[in-house]
């Protein structure tokens, strides 16, 4: 074999090689999907308690180039009616448009809606259960969160596993970790996990929709 021959497989190799590397990682459960949820980015006007409150996002074009480089195609692509969540997946996918899903709205924080971080009561005394039961004055507790959107996570899951292709939910923190808590069995569960702007977690479904983590919080 020539060298120049032996030169050009060795690059075919490496080519292979860096076309794998850079796939997203796919875990291969025969009849399963993936449901695969994401935080907007953050918000424009940063260090307020925002839930309903409904502020727009900062939009970082290389961090979003980044983030859906490393992604699949959405089979179906998903949002929070929040113009932050909007934004997020238009800037993610402008070809197309995201469903908003008024199930996926971020827990509400009632009274303490909006109001800056410093203000907030100090719930560190609480345990895990005592703060998924805590219910802000006119609002709903992390609880009531859970209950609210675990159909829609059930149905979008069931979605996933039936077509074969990633549903795409770009949603909020606490819906993510309403899934996570939905996944483990513990409502409290779901309060442990950090939940950054623009990270990513997955979910293996099945006909009952999420059953496992593939992984959580990816930033």
């Amino acid at each position: 074999m020539s060298i120049d021959l032996v030169i050009s497989a060795w690059e075919s190799i490496n080519v292979a090689k860096r076309e794998e590397a850079s796939r997203p990682l796919q875990h291969e459960t025969p009849g399963s999907g993936e449901l695969i949820l994401i935080r907007h980015a953050p918000i424009a006007e940063p260090g307020r308690l925002c839930g309903r409150t409904d502020l727009e996002a900062r939009i970082e074009p290389a961090r979003i180039a980044a983030l859906r480089a490393s992604l699949p195609a959405p089979g179906a692509l998903v949002s929070s009616p929040a113009q932050r969540c909007r934004q997020t997946a238009d800037a993610l996918w402008p070809e197309r448009a995201a469903v908003p899903d008024p199930m996926l709205w971020e827990q509400d924080f009632g009274a303490h809606d909006g109001a800056p971080h410093a203000d907030l009561p100090d719930l560190g005394p609480l345990d895990g259960p005592g703060l998924a039961a805590w219910t802000p004055p006119g609002g709903e507790s992390f609880a009531d969160l859970c209950a609210r959107v675990r159909p829609a996570l059930l149905n979008y899951g069931r979605q996933a596993e039936q077509d074969a292709a990633p549903v795409v939910l770009v949603v909020h923190a606490g819906v993510i970790r309403a899934a996570l808590s939905q996944v483990t069995g513990a409502v409290h569960a779901g309060l442990a996990f950090e939940i950054a702007h623009l990270s990513v977690t997955r979910l293996r479904c099945g006909p009952e929709g999420p059953f496992s983590v593939i992984e959580a919080g990816r930033t």
